[in-house]
């Protein structure tokens, strides 16, 4: 009986032993898992696959630009595609964006549909969303509603950029279809891309940027003598835009880092115009059998959803030289070194920031030091001397770069006097007073002697 319990015993602690590794393996399991969806989560965070709506003015605008959205589906974009008028749109809900990203594809929209409006459009940039707006000579006053909001003005419906002198010899008679060099494009290969030596094409309406606000950028302008107006009517009065300040595409690079990019033509990013030859109806102009209209708007998509020019800081560091650690205290005058990482988002991964223009400030109200970083290894560093004030400080760094988001770095410190048993012993320049204060020493001995041995003198006659 013994040894049946015994056995029995034995057979309830295997059984159990047997659990507790299954329970073991079970749970090593579930945290593998685990692990391996918060990996998978952190690459979709990097890679550009955020969730876009894309509205359009009808349906078929998905074919004749399928070239644009297909390159946006391959570089990884979850796209939902609706009409600017469906009753069941909805950007925000429950105080949440439904999407990262939206195209404004439908120029000629009236009024949105569903929960979706201008103002929530802009709240949507103001929470850090991105919006790409391609109007058209058909523009509706939503657009020109959202342009306002972002310091951009479009010109009036029917209206169109005309050129007498750039336009392309397909061009029907109105010269609408303008030849855009690439010289009138924004000197940022961040946001247009590497520079080449062919035109895009352009048929749309033409806008210009609200003087007052520095944040709009003027990605690509017309000629000098270009301008836009109705191509069908005589001109009776000044134009809405003329020269250099006729806008064709617009961007916005919001303080919040949002980016917001407005195209006049929605025709610049069909098949049609990607595929066409382009040449000047002028004498001796050259012929290119395609535009560049491709590589343009997807250097402008790269850069509107955030695949390009997008910064962030690393690690930061700061000590003494010669130490590793920074001290709950620094004293004036110590040499110190400082450091920081800064990455940039390449196709998906973050890299090395290459630049050579990144400055440090130390700062207490205004700036006691400021010093260019220098590039080491995967880091920028410098070492500086603290100026012979105490106080509260802070290591600034404040880095805005056109084409790239404002990167912001600060770090608190604090800078105390020294202390009574840091003091030099004998000041070298305090020598004169010294040498003062021992003649001064000396002339007292001795005119206390030559006293006292008159006095004497005095008694004794």
């Amino acid at each position: 009986m013994a040894t049946m319990d015994g056995s029995r015993s034995s057979f309830i602690s295997l059984k159990r032993n047997t659990g507790g590794t299954s329970c073991r393996r079970f749970w090593f399991l579930e945290n593998a898992v685990l692990l391996l969806l918060s990996f998978v989560s952190m690459l979709k965070c990097v890679s550009a696959d955020g969730k876009t709506l894309v509205l359009l003015d009808n349906l078929n605008i998905r074919d004749t630009h399928s070239v644009f959205f297909r390159s946006l589906t391959d570089r990884g974009f979850d796209l939902t595609f609706k009409t600017a008028d469906d009753p069941s749109l909805s950007l925000i809900k429950y105080g949440q964006f439904l999407y990262d990203h939206l195209i404004i594809f439908s120029p000629s929209v009236e009024d949105f549909g569903g929960n979706i409006n201008v103002e929530t459009i802009t709240s949507f940039i103001d929470g850090g969303g991105n919006v790409l707006v391609a109007a058209s000579s058909d523009i509706g006053d939503p657009l020109r509603e959202l342009g306002s909001e972002c310091g951009i003005e479009f010109d009036e419906e029917k209206t169109a950029v005309i050129d007498h002198h750039n336009y392309d010899v397909s061009d029907p008679g109105e010269h609408t279809l303008i030849v855009a060099d690439p010289e009138n494009l924004l000197k940022a290969p961040t946001i247009v891309g590497k520079p080449t030596k062919i035109p895009v094409l352009f048929k749309g309406v033409g806008m210009v940027a609200d003087p007052d606000n520095p944040l709009v950028l003027d990605i690509l302008t017309g000629s000098s003598t270009s301008y836009s107006f109705f191509p069908d009517r005589p001109i009776s009065q000044y134009p809405h835009a003329v020269g250099k300040n006729t806008l064709l595409i617009a961007g916005l690079q919001a303080r919040n880092n949002a980016r917001v990019v407005f195209s006049g033509s929605l025709d610049f990013f069909s098949d049609a115009f990607f595929n066409s030859p382009v040449q000047k109806a002028t004498p001796n102009s050259q012929r290119h059998e395609q535009t560049a209209n491709m590589e343009l708007a997807e250097a402008l998509s790269r850069w509107v959803f955030k695949e390009a020019g997008v910064l962030r800081v690393g690690a930061v560091t700061h000590h003494p030289v010669g130490e590793t650690t920074p001290p709950a205290a620094y004293t004036i005058t110590d040499l110190v070194e400082y450091s920081i990482v800064i990455e940039m988002l390449s196709n998906g991964h973050w890299v090395p920031f290459d630049g050579d223009d990144i400055q440090l400030e130390f700062v207490r109200i205004d700036p006691f030091v400021r010093t260019c970083l220098k590039k080491n290894g995967g880091k920028y560093s410098v070492q500086f001397k603290l100026p012979d004030v105490y106080g509260v400080f802070q290591f600034k760094v404040d880095y805005n770069r056109l084409g790239y988001t404002h990167l912001y770095s600060s770090t608190q410190v604090s800078v105390r006097p020294l202390q009574h048993t840091q003091y030099e012993r004998f000041i070298p320049s305090a020598y004169p007073y010294y040498a003062s204060v021992f003649s001064m020493m000396a002339g007292l001995f001795v005119f206390s002697i030559v006293f006292l041995h008159m006095k004497e003198k005095e008694k004794s006659d």
